[in-house]
């Protein structure tokens, strides 16, 4: 049984040998270079380790032995996760200003202003009123809350004119009373964030939808004990600093440029609103100017009238805009006070400050001859309705009369 079966399996195996051992025909197709490539351990599997470990080489390396130079194919680009790069927190943005080392140079401490020329932020003094008026001893507490070093250089200023704290890069920060926050070497949104979101608590009829906000520059001098303005560019002798380490001069130099900076964007603010109100006012004067009945209500006056004296006495009275020197600086060096009228002429203080003055006096006026004829308007409406009431009295007495000449014509 066993050789029958070899005998007819045996012309088979022949067959298959000779079918196995024949020459393999050539190919009629071109291999491609994504074909050429080698198979990945995951192709055949579930494993999810070799997956894991696939995954985290593709970004690195896409064919093996060079294979895609050889085909003349550039590499692959790196994966999706491997071209993300970490964020970085910016320095800037961190409500912890007292920083005493400065962190290596990054992206954005230059800026370019309106003229395109490149300005670094340790080299701008930067000013913005962000309400009325502060409450000086919150401020000092929100300061300190944020671990900022108040007065520093020990200049024993009253904290109701200034409060000092060191910030960022040792960059200095002054607040004063007026709602105004004035900043040496601190960038622009770290100020924005201490001023808009953490000092604003402590504001008194904050603004934060009209922030005003002043710029200029400053250079050092090391050769020089003094300060001066050079234009609009602050001159800062830091003489005593660099070679006696001691900051209170040049500290004292930046409080008497910064109490005048500071007037400059509060003064902004209140041109605005004059600015603001004469535009909303402009409607009841083209009613006058075209000859019609003019519609204003006598509370629209009150208010036109009470945004006026507002302004004034924001203005006159209740800040430091128009003083010609700060009580601080009453019993200070003569240095200081001409540092503070120098800056303040640089900014047209006094120029603006008049000119304010004599718009508000044209709005009184505008406001003047509205009263009166809203005062007119109101007068007429109570002559008709006198003469009304009048009428009706009459009525009722011609009434009474009438009866009683009935009554007497019944008894006779």
């Amino acid at each position: 049984m066993r050789s029958s079966l070899q005998k007819i399996a045996a012309p088979t195996l022949r067959g298959l040998h000779t079918l196995t051992s024949a020459p393999r025909p050539q190919r009629c197709f071109h291999q491609t270079t994504f074909a050429s490539l080698p198979r990945k351990r995951t192709f055949f599997t579930s494993n999810q380790l070799l997956s894991y470990a696939d995954k985290k080489n593709d970004g690195s390396q896409s064919t093996e032995n060079g294979t895609d130079q050889a085909e003349g194919q550039p590499k692959k680009n790196a994966s999706a996760t491997s071209k993300r790069k970490p964020i970085r927190a910016s320095a800037a943005k961190t409500l912890r200003l007292g920083l005493t080392t400065k962190p290596p140079p990054r992206a954005g401490t230059t800026r370019r202003d309106g003229a395109g020329v490149e300005t670094d932020y340790r080299r701008t003094i930067t000013s913005i009123c962000v309400a009325q008026s502060f409450d000086m001893e919150a401020v000092q507490e929100i300061l300190r809350f944020h671990a900022f070093e108040l007065d520093p250089d020990g200049t024993e200023f009253d904290a109701t004119g200034v409060v000092h704290a060191r910030g960022i890069n040792n960059g200095d920060i002054f607040v004063f009373p007026s709602g105004t926050v004035v900043a040496w070497s601190v960038p622009t949104d770290a100020l924005m964030t201490l001023a808009t979101k953490q000092l604003i608590r402590a504001a008194e009829l904050p603004h934060v939808t009209r922030v005003e906000m002043e710029e200029l520059e400053f250079e050092p001098d090391e050769s020089r004990d003094t300060s001066y303005m050079k234009g609009e560019v602050v001159i800062l002798g830091t003489r005593a600093q660099e070679l006696e380490n001691d900051r209170l001069d040049t500290t004292l130099a930046k409080i008497a440029f910064s109490s005048g900076l500071a007037r400059s964007p509060k003064l902004a603010v209140l041109e605005n609103q004059a600015i603001d109100y004469f535009e909303s006012s402009k409607n009841s004067l083209d009613f006058l100017e075209g000859g019609q009945e003019h519609k204003l209500k006598r509370s629209a006056v009150l208010k036109m009238t009470g945004q006026l004296l507002s302004l004034r006495s924001q203005l006159n009275h209740y800040s430091d805009i128009t003083d010609q020197l700060p009580d601080m600086f009453w019993d200070s060096e003569s240095n200081l006070e001409n540092y503070y009228n120098q800056i303040s002429t640089v900014l047209d203080i006094r120029q603006r400050v008049g000119i304010l003055n004599r718009k508000i006096d044209y709005g009184f006026e505008n406001v003047s001859v509205l009263r009166e004829m809203v005062s007119e308007k109101y007068g007429h409406r109570l002559e008709w309705i006198i003469i009304f009431l009048i009428t009706i009295e009459v009525m009722f007495e011609l009434r009474r009369v009438y009866h009683e000449s009935i009554s007497e014509a019944k008894e006779a």
